[in-house]
């Protein structure tokens, strides 16, 4: 396995390219281009991305564990084939449209300033995580756990508190036709 420590990537190109069994601890990738790359049984612990594209990046098996995304363009990754064990994100200012999140589980995970348009969030445990002004515009709750989940400053929501577990999670006052949308009622 070939393993990177400490290691600083800026503005590297990884796009379109297949890696296999590669290790980063500890790194920190700034401006690189990742769009369409693929990373099988790949290991990211610790590492941080900043201004970086993951644009339809492929975590095949890999593991990511205690990762930070700034300033990130992560459009269409499906995070649900990266390895569970100790899988750990967190978001701030990234462009998240269209990933999915389906079964993974994240608690605690912070969303700040960060669009998630038509993302999925199927069997996904995000207990006491935070969507801090977010938009969530089209993105699927389903089945989820959203316990002690703080969405009282994020946007254009609709979740279904019939399939989805809310105890103690934090809505505005404003967000609340967003969670009685399927009722067809007239908010006032």
């Amino acid at each position: 396995m070939e393993i990177h420590d400490d290691k600083i990537f800026t503005s590297q190109s990884f796009a379109a390219q297949l890696n296999r069994s590669v290790e980063f601890n500890n790194c920190t990738f700034k401006k690189c281009d990742l769009k369409d790359s693929q990373f099988i049984q790949c290991k990211f612990i610790d590492c941080v991305f900043e201004d970086c594209d993951l644009s339809m990046m492929k975590w095949d098996r890999s593991a990511i564990n205690s990762a930070l995304f700034k300033h990130c363009k992560i459009m269409g990754v499906n995070f649900s084939h990266c390895d569970d064990f100790l899988f750990s994100v967190q978001f701030g200012s990234c462009i998240l449209d269209y990933s999915s999140f389906m079964g993974k589980k994240m608690p605690k995970t912070n969303f700040i300033k960060t669009s998630l348009k038509e993302t999925t969030f199927t069997q996904a445990d995000l207990s006491g995580s935070v969507f801090d002004e977010c938009d969530l515009l089209e993105t699927v709750f389903r089945q989820s756990n959203l316990t002690s989940v703080n969405f009282s400053t994020s946007y254009n929501f609709i979740i279904d508190p019939e399939l989805n577990t809310l105890n103690k999670a934090i809505f505005a006052t404003h967000s609340l036709p967003g969670l009685l949308y399927k009722y067809n009622l007239k908010i006032v």
